[in-house]
C-alpha cells in the first residue's frame, strides 16, 4: 500500500493540479481488499445462539477504496484502487475467530492524472509489472468498543508483508447485504516504497466503504 500520491515524484506542476472528484481507491489493493473484507465481516448480523460459520463475499462494484497523501505542492493528493475480490468467514459463535482476506488490483491506482498514475505503477512505486496485486489476510479481530473493531492482519505490497491494524466501524446489515467503514494509516517505506521525489509524503491514509454480499444458503462453497 505504499503508493503515496505525494510521493509520485512527478514535476511540481502535476501535483499542483486538483484531482477531479478526488476518488478514493488506495493503491494498496491488499489493504483495500482486506479492509473491505473486514468491514463486511464486522457488519454482519449479531451472532446467533447456534454457533456456525457464514461466508460473505465483498462486492467489487460497490466497495469504495480511497487513499490520501500530503504534498508540499498541494494540500493532499487523493486516489482510488479497485477491489478484485474479498471474502469474510464469520464465526457466529466467536467473532474473534473470524477471518478476512482480500485482493486489490495494484494497476488500478487512479489519481485523475494519467502521467502520475503511470509513475505510480512503475518500479519507483507499486511496480505492478512484478507485483500486480495487493493482498490482506487477517490474523486477529477484537472489539475495541461498541461498534468499533480492531482488525490486525498481514498486508502484502510489492512482495513485502507487514502487520497493519484496521479500525472498522460496523454500519448496517440488511438481509443478504452488509456495509462497514474501515480506516488505517500506513508508512509506505515499510513496504519498500522509498522513492523520495519532490515533496512526497510518507504517511498514507486509507479509507474503505465496504459492501458485502451473503451468498444464498444453497450456493456452492467458494
Amino acid at each position: 500500500m505504499p503508493l503515496l500520491h505525494s510521493e509520485l515524484g512527478l514535476p511540481a506542476r502535476l501535483y499542483d493540479r486538483p484531482f477531479g472528484g478526488a476518488r478514493v481507491q488506495p493503491r494498496k489493493r491488499l489493504q483495500v481488499a482486506i479492509l473491505a473484507l473486514l468491514a463486511v465481516a464486522l457488519a454482519a448480523p449479531e451472532p446467533c445462539s447456534s454457533a456456525h460459520a457464514s461466508a460473505w463475499e465483498l462486492d467489487p462494484a460497490a466497495t469504495r477504496i480511497a487513499f490520501s497523501v500530503k504534498n508540499l505542492s498541494v494540500a493532499h493528493v487523493e486516489g482510488t484502487f479497485r477491489l478484485t475480490s474479498g471474502r469474510v468467514v464469520l464465526d457466529d459463535g466467536d467473532l474473534s475467530r473470524s477471518t478476512i482476506e482480500a485482493v486489490i488490483d495494484a494497476g488500478s491506482v487512479d489519481t485523475d492524472e494519467p502521467e502520475r498514475d503511470a509513475h505510480l505503477r512503475s518500479a519507483d512505486f507499486l511496480d505492478v509489472t512484478r507485483y500486480p496485486t495487493i493482498a490482506f489476510r487477517s490474523t486477529r479481530i477484537e472489539q475495541a468498543d461498541g461498534d468499533h473493531w480492531k482488525v490486525t492482519g498481514d498486508l502484502t505490497v510489492r512482495g513485502t508483508t507487514r502487520s497493519v491494524v484496521l479500525d472498522v466501524q460496523r454500519s448496517t446489515a440488511e438481509g443478504s447485504r452488509a456495509s462497514a467503514h474501515v480506516s488505517t494509516t500506513i508508512e509506505r517505506r515499510d513496504f519498500g516504497i522509498t522513492y523520495s521525489g519532490f515533496a512526497v509524503g510518507k504517511q498514507v491514509a486509507i479509507t474503505i466503504d465496504a459492501v458485502g454480499i451473503k451468498p444464498p444458503a444453497d450456493a456452492p462453497p467458494g
